[in-house]
């Protein structure tokens, strides 16, 4: 079984050999089983925190080279052309943790009837559509560079000099609830190698 280790900080003149679709859920997972477009398997044995984004590129034992790619799944989208409607939309997702793809004139979130309910209710119209999801990282997401996440400070407490970053401790990111995609070519993903 091909098992990637390291995520290539920076990408190479050197060929991908692979490309490896992901879910977003999936894709902040440091330690699972998957499949690779082509159907071979590989085994992701990443340092803990790692987020994993649309275009990264995963070196594996042996020297190949894989892209991870952003899989489709069934998204809300919200599409306005008045910029403080989708700021509002923008903040009430925020509000909520909920990971939000923002760009130009639209907001997507992973569908959730509710989450439409209630940006309706805003006076916004909601399409339902399939498509790569790639949400903001959020300012605390390191996992580009420091691998970090913040802990919480005691206000009450000084700061620690010899520690000039507060940002130190590694801890996996969450979502809040878990989603089933059938284009997942790899059911049994789960069963060796436990999520981080």
């Amino acid at each position: 079984m091909l098992i990637a280790r390291e995520r290539l900080e920076h990408s190479d003149s050197r060929a991908i050999d692979d490309t490896l679709s992901l879910s977003y859920d999936r894709r902040l997972h440091t330690r699972q089983r998957a499949c690779l477009d082509d159907g071979e398997h590989i085994a992701l044995m990443l340092s803990r925190g790692t987020v994993l984004r649309d275009g990264d590129v995963l070196q594996c034992e042996g020297g190949r080279l894989v892209r991870v790619r952003a899989a489709p799944e069934c998204l809300s989208r919200v599409v306005s052309k008045n910029p403080l409607d989708l700021a509002r939309a923008a903040y009430h997702l925020g509000n909520r943790h909920v990971p939000t793809e923002l760009g130009m004139g639209f907001v997507a979130y992973l569908h959730d009837h509710v989450l439409d309910d209630m940006i309706r209710r805003l006076g916004l119209e909601v399409t339902v559509t399939t498509a790569p999801f790639t949400p903001e990282p959020g300012a605390y997401d390191h996992s580009h560079d420091t691998h970090t996440r913040p802990h919480h400070h005691d206000p009450s407490q000084p700061l620690d000099p010899s520690h000039p970053d507060p940002i130190e401790h590694s801890h996996p990111i969450e979502h809040s609830h878990s989603h089933d995609h059938p284009h997942d070519p790899c059911p049994e993903h789960d069963s060796a190698y436990p999520h981080a």
